[in-house]
C-alpha cells in the first residue's frame, strides 16, 4: 500500500484492490490523473466545504475513471457547493457507510465538517480534515469563560472552549477505535506558539503506527518536520515529506 502527497491536505492511498483520494484541492506534481487511469475502483473524500479541502474538479474525474465513488461531507451540501446528485455518499458526524472495499465513518470536527476513520485492506486510517486545536496559542492568556478578540481571525475566542470540544472530539473518536495504521493530522504553523499542541493531544490518546502532517503550505515543509521529536519521543515513524508528489510505502 502507497501512500502519496498530492499538496495541502490532499493524498491518495492506493492498496492492491481500490485508491482512495482525500481532500483534493490542487494538483502542483500532476499525480492524480496517474491513479485515476489505474483501472482500479477509486474512492473520493471531502472532509468539508472550505475551498482548500474540496475542489469541484474532482466531478470531472468521472470522465476518465469508470468506477468512482464520491463521499463527501454533508456541509458541502449545506453550503450549496455541491448538488445532491453529483455525490454517492453524504455524511455528518456519526454517519457510517461500507461497501466491499472500504469502511467509512465520519467522525467530528472542530471548524466544519467532518473527520475521516477508513477501513480499508487490512488498514485502518484515520484523515483529520480540519480537526486540531486552533487556537493553541491563546491558551496562555485565556481566563475560564471569557473571550480573547484575535485581529488575526477578527472574532472573539474562547479558546478554554474550544480547547475543550477539540478533546471532547477526540474523546468521539476514542469510542469508536483507539488506535490508526496511518494518521494525516494537521500541523500548521499559522498557528503560532503551541502548532503542535492538538497533534501531541492526539498522540496522547491513540496508538498510531505512523503519522503524516498535512496542512502546512503556508508556512513550507520544515514547519511541520518540527513534530518528528514529539513521535519519536513515542517511537512512531514520522513522515518527513519534502515535495509535492512524493510517495511512501505503508
Amino acid at each position: 500500500m502507497t501512500l502519496t502527497y498530492i499538496f495541502h491536505s490532499g493524498f491518495v492511498l492506493e492498496g492492491e484492490e481500490a485508491i482512495l483520494v482525500f481532500d483534493y484541492w490542487m494538483d502542483p506534481s500532476g499525480c492524480v490523473p496517474v491513479f485515476l487511469r489505474r483501472g482500479k475502483p477509486v474512492y473520493v473524500f471531502s472532509s468539508h466545504f472550505h475551498e482548500d479541502h474540496f475542489n469541484r474538479d474532482i466531478f470531472v474525474w468521472r470522465q476518465s475513471c469508470g468506477d468512482i465513488t464520491y463521499i463527501l461531507s454533508k456541509d458541502i451540501l449545506r453550503h450549496r457547493r455541491a448538488q445532491r446528485e453529483e455525490a454517492d455518499v453524504w455524511l455528518a458526524k456519526g454517519g457510517r457507510w461500507s461497501d466491499g472495499h472500504v469502511s467509512v465513518t465520519a467522525t467530528g470536527s472542530t471548524d466544519s465538517g467532518v473527520s475521516w476513520i477508513v477501513e480499508t485492506e487490512g488498514k485502518r486510517l484515520f484523515h483529520a480534515g480540519d480537526l486540531n486545536n486552533w487556537y493553541a496559542r491563546f491558551l496562555p492568556d485565556a481566563v475560564a469563560e471569557q473571550t480573547i478578540y484575535s485581529e488575526e481571525f477578527e472574532e472573539d475566542i474562547d479558546p478554554i472552549a474550544h480547547e475543550k470540544q477539540y478533546l471532547g472530539e477526540l474523546k468521539d473518536v476514542r469510542k469508536v477505535t483507539d488506535s490508526f495504521d496511518l494518521v494525516m493530522f494537521p500541523i500548521d504553523g499559522r498557528i503560532g506558539n503551541g502548532y503542535t499542541l492538538g497533534g501531541r493531544q492526539f498522540l496522547g490518546r491513540f496508538r498510531v503506527g505512523l503519522f503524516v502532517p498535512m496542512h502546512f503550505v503556508a508556512v513550507g515543509f520544515e514547519s511541520a518536520w518540527r513534530f518528528r521529536e514529539f513521535t519519536e519521543a513515542r517511537h512512531i515513524p514520522f513522515w518527513q515529506i519534502s515535495k509535492e508528489g512524493e510517495m511512501i510505502t505503508i
